[in-house]
């Protein structure tokens, strides 16, 4: 069967899931996940990429993508880490299992859910123990938008403003908005093939006219 064609335009948001080869691990330590931070501090800025929220675990991001789409970033963002991570640890052939795949749905509708989504699932997969403990992982988009770490690269006046006319304001809510959803448990449609399925699956979606302000997508790399 012939792979379906990317939608990948300057300004698009991307759900992009990528997944470790047999499921094995894609990071091992934290120099590993050290090494790709400094990977997407760099290629963030160089590509135009807009970097909303990432946890690696089994890495999330919501991403919108630059003035050359999301497949530039994408190619060199895991090229580089295979390379990294098969000479480190003298291994050879594929990390990644197949190539990305994409989840597009409306950003008014997901926008924050998915933030938060992506952010919790650290502390549901047992990285770390509790919410406390989330506000300071390093490797977790939450930890910034709590500004508990700085990271150029990583948008949170937009996410911030999402919650609040100040940053002040939507840090607040936001981390009461994170609290909330803990409580709440798991939604569905965030997870798998939902987005797809909420929106009548990809027949559904051809037919959409989708202005770039209102597509959105998180990336997801599992390893487990």
């Amino acid at each position: 069967m012939p792979r379906l064609a990317r939608l990948d335009a300057p300004g698009v948001l991307h759900h992009i899931v990528v997944r470790g080869i047999e499921r094995r691990a894609i990071f091992r330590d934290d120099h590993d996940r050290e090494r790709f931070i400094e990977r997407l501090e760099r290629l963030i800025p160089e590509t135009k990429t807009i970097c909303y929220a990432w946890v690696l675990m089994s890495n999330h991001f919501l991403l919108r993508s630059g003035a050359e789409g999301i497949s530039q970033l994408m190619r060199r963002l895991l090229t580089g880490h295979a390379v990294s991570f098969n000479r480190r640890h003298r291994r050879h052939g594929q990390l990644f299992q197949n190539r990305y795949k994409s989840i597009i749905c409306q950003e008014d509708v997901y926008f924050k859910e998915l933030v938060r989504y992506i952010h919790l699932n650290a502390v549901r997969a047992g990285m770390v123990e509790d919410l406390k403990n989330l506000h300071k992982y390093p490797y977790s988009g939450h930890s910034v938008l709590m500004n508990k770490i700085k990271r150029e690269w990583q948008d949170t006046e937009y996410v911030l403003s999402c919650f609040g006319q100040s940053a002040t304001v939507g840090r607040r809510n936001y981390s009461a908005f994170i609290e909330a959803g803990w409580k709440q448990g798991r939604i569905p449609e965030l997870t798998g093939g939902g987005l797809i399925r909420s929106i009548g699956g990809w027949t559904a979606l051809k037919k959409i006219s989708l202005p770039y302000s209102f597509l959105l997508n998180y990336i997801t790399y599992r390893y487990n």
